[in-house]
């Protein structure tokens, strides 16, 4: 049994030198892994190309009006007459109420009846004048008599001249009783009701006229800004240009009117004043719009879309894609982003094709595949495109 036993374990001892023997002695080499394919990137290029770029400054401005016109009264009297509708449109010399002008009628009819008696009497005066006189050449009248008569004549021509000066100013009086507007412009809300007294001390006089055609617009640049605005302006009259506050709608050009004679110390900026024809009124006093000031036109400038420039810890970047289709990071210089176009001055020459969607799958070398057409426009490569700065 026990022999048995051992003759067993024997060929079991054999069985398993033989494998071991087998396993470490066969020459194993390992399986070779299949080289991975290149992953194609799908993006949207367009090409560099070269054109006449504005170049712009920009800042935030409040419309004011052109002339502001309080309507108030120069005397007191009731309002007899409205003859305007808030909201219209007036030209200057328009009539816009009436003030009772009778006292001020019956006060030049009484300053004339005083005139015209003074003047019958110096007709009078004169005509004894004129007997002394003719008296005295034959020693009939005294010296005396003749220079008493003479001065009696005088002080009644100083009397009809003081009532004329007063009839005059009378006239002037009742001429304040139409009140009429000193500018053409938009009336506001009516500030009194006709049948009241109106008074030269009312606050708020009758109604306020602002003129709108043209209109001015006060914006502000930094202080930084004012040497390139003052060298262009030194070579010509500067365009300005206002838009909406969300940019999407130009409202009028107009012309640089002035610069602030001074820069304000607490902001680091410099006030500028611009004038506008708004022959379509859209331009309001007190409104908020978006500046631009055109200092000049580049011509054959390098631009991309906007989405195109990408930022990175060493600055702004764009992807180039190259002729074998890899795509290639390249360093530019953005010297502005207008209407969703940015303005390259360093970095690309004309003719580069340029990624604009699809960049953030992008790396050095990535190889790319690029879409056209209805393809483009379906495809959503990008999680978030960079918004079009205006």
């Amino acid at each position: 049994m026990k022999r048995n036993l051992t003759i067993a374990l024997v060929a079991l001892a054999a069985i398993l030198i033989g494998a071991a023997l087998w396993f470490f002695g066969t020459d194993r080499r390992p399986a070779v892994a299949a080289a991975p394919v290149p992953v194609v990137v799908p993006i949207v290029a367009a090409t560099v190309t070269g054109k006449d770029v504005p170049i712009y400054l920009r800042g935030i401005g409040t419309v004011i009006a052109y002339n502001t016109d309080v309507v108030r009264s120069q005397i007191q009297g009731q309002i007899v007459k409205i003859a305007f509708t808030e909201g219209q449109t007036v030209k200057a010399g328009d009539l816009l109420a009436q003030i009772d002008p009778r006292p001020y009628q019956a006060q030049i009819e009484q300053l004339t009846a005083n005139r015209d008696r003074d003047q019958a009497q110096l007709a009078n005066a004169e005509a004894n004048l004129s007997r002394y006189n003719q008296l005295g050449d034959k020693g009939y009248a005294t010296p005396q008599l003749i220079e008493t008569q003479t001065a009696q004549v005088a002080q009644l021509k100083a009397a009809v001249t003081a009532d004329q000066a007063q009839i005059d100013q009378a006239n002037v009086q009742l001429s304040y009783t139409r009140l009429t507007s000193a500018i053409p412009g938009i009336t506001g809300v009516r500030q009194i009701d006709i049948g009241n007294v109106i008074h030269p001390t009312d606050p708020n006089g009758l109604v306020v006229v602002t003129q709108i055609e043209p209109i001015s617009l006060l914006f502000t640049l930094p202080q930084t800004d004012l040497p390139v605005i003052q060298e262009h302006a030194a070579k010509g009259s500067l365009k300005v240009i206002a838009y909406s506050q969300d940019n999407k709608m130009k409202l009028d050009e107009g012309t640089l009117l002035l610069v602030n004679n001074e820069i304000a110390g607490t902001t680091g900026t410099v006030q500028l004043k611009a004038v506008f024809p708004n022959r379509e009124h859209r331009l309001w006093p007190g409104q908020l719009v978006n500046a631009r000031l055109l200092l000049e036109i580049q011509k054959d400038a390098l631009t991309v879309a906007g989405s195109a420039v990408q930022q990175g810890p060493n600055g702004s970047y764009v992807y180039v894609v190259s002729a074998d289709q890899t795509a290639a990071l390249r360093p530019v210089h953005v010297a502005q982003i207008s209407d969703g176009q940015a303005l390259i001055d360093q970095g690309l020459k004309s003719g580069d094709v340029v990624v604009v969607d699809g960049q953030y799958r992008l790396t050095e070398g990535s190889r790319v595949r690029q879409l056209h057409g209805k393809a483009a426009q379906e495809a959503d490569l990008q999680s978030a495109v960079q918004d079009a700065i205006p």
